[in-house]
């Protein structure tokens, strides 16, 4: 604990102290830190941030007419991000367009399994150096996205497009990167028992096409006060020589803000179900992907993690058919201004849960019967993971927030606590 309040206080005092001066109301301005954070799954970051922001005449300020955010940075426990993101509703008059092009790396990927609580987790073997790895794999995910938002005339009905492409390239932990001796991991079981199938063991290419309509009335986008935003999306895989598994996914994802105290409390929800449409075949390394028209963070995966089940451990929930919720009370307790900057203190008490409504497929014939026993038992329907946190914000002309999140797993099969320091609201 005491190494995580020093790096809040590293974070915020380093972030306080070199944030770029001069962020107008109108005009370019732009936040820039170093990359000093925290996240339980990924151990200590570094690196650099900066976003850049041109708010035009400043007439639709906290809006901007473009944004430009840059980040390379490492963690401790192996993995890198290199990553470029653009996103405004100039570029093509009265068209959201967002473009995102990331390189991410992860030497010791989590990999729990299939299901949830179907797939046993045993936390004695993080612990011991023997099978410390047991849970991991190594991933280079090369990603590619274009997504396009417009609306219909002046209502807040709107449609959502978009193009993407993945890269997945997987292997073994490689022992030597991560000055570890071999051990058995989940990962080589799932293959050996059939479970992963060998074409894409090593990963693969994916070509996702999105097509979808939505209803945005929120009053802002960093920190909606008010309003609802919902979006229905099919995203499809569809076969021939741009993917090796074609499949198509559905999602329905609900977020509604309520403003309790105006302008300073705000209760705010998301709920997210997704599922594979029909009985095709998906990669299980595309399970994971959560279906969004904006990435807030540099990963939409799940659940658990900081993006989705704050205090369950990452990618804990793999399903082929999921929901997801967030619940959620903000609390802006502190504005002032620095430096013609407008600052703004909060706080945040959440409650984050899902579920797998329908399962992979996993026959158990190829699995030895003592393995049976340790690592399966069977599916149960209706099986939430759920976690409890609480958190600090700091929020800059009210688009660029830090944020730190500490939530606690509500059963001891999803992990412990985690704590997330980092960029944005979580929705």
């Amino acid at each position: 604990m005491k190494k995580q309040i020093l790096t809040i206080s590293l974070a915020f005092g380093i972030t306080l102290g070199l944030f770029a001066q001069g962020t107008p109301r109108q005009g370019f301005g732009f936040g820039a830190l170093p990359a000093i954070t925290f996240d339980s799954d990924l151990g200590f970051q570094y690196g650099a941030i900066i976003n850049l922001f041109d708010y035009g005449d400043g007439s639709r300020f906290p809006r901007y007419d473009h944004s430009l955010y840059l980040e390379w940075s490492r963690f401790t426990r192996g993995s890198g991000v290199l990553r470029v993101r653009y996103d405004s509703d100039r570029l093509i008059p009265n068209i959201r367009t967002t473009f995102d092009v990331s390189y991410l790396t992860d030497q010791a990927m989590d990999f729990f399994g299939f299901n949830g609580r179907q797939s046993k987790f045993h936390s004695d073997f993080l612990d011991n150096p023997h099978t410390q790895f047991f849970y991991k794999h190594d991933q280079r995910m090369f990603r590619l996205k274009a997504d396009f938002q417009g609306r219909f005339g002046a209502s807040n009905f709107g449609w959502i497009g978009g193009y993407a492409f993945y890269n997945f390239r997987l292997r073994d932990v490689q022992w030597e990167n991560l000055n570890a001796y071999e051990q058995p991991t989940l990962f080589r079981h799932y293959i050996d028992w059939g479970f992963i199938r060998p074409e894409e063991a090593s990963g693969g290419n994916i070509n996702y096409f999105k097509l979808g309509l939505t209803y945005d009335s929120r009053d802002q986008l960093a920190f909606p006060t008010r309003g609802m935003w919902t979006e229905a999306v099919v995203q499809t895989a569809p076969g021939g020589f741009l993917n090796q598994l074609p499949h198509t996914k559905f999602a329905l994802i609900h977020r509604q803000y309520f403003p309790i105290i105006p302008n300073r409390m705000v209760f705010a929800y998301r709920i997210h179900y997704q599922t594979t449409v029909g009985s095709q075949h998906v990669p299980f390394f595309a399970q994971p992907l959560l279906i969004t028209s904006f990435l807030t963070a540099q990963r939409a995966e799940g659940l658990g993690g900081r993006t989705t089940i704050r205090g369950v451990l990452r990618n804990r929930v793999v399903g082929d058919a999921f929901a997801l919720g967030n619940f959620e009370w903000r609390y802006n307790f502190f504005d002032f201004n620095v430096l013609n900057q407008n600052i703004t203190l909060g706080t945040n008490v959440f409650f984050d849960t899902g579920t797998v409504i329908r399962p992979i497929e996993m026959n158990l014939d190829n699995v030895p019967q003592a393995y049976r026993d340790k690592f399966f038992r069977e599916f149960e329907r209706g099986t939430f993971h759920s976690a409890v946190g609480a958190g600090l914000k700091i929020g800059w002309n009210q688009n660029f927030v830090i944020s730190v999140d500490f939530g606690r797993a509500l059963n001891a099969q999803d992990g412990n606590t985690g704590l997330y320091i980092g960029l944005n609201y979580l929705f």
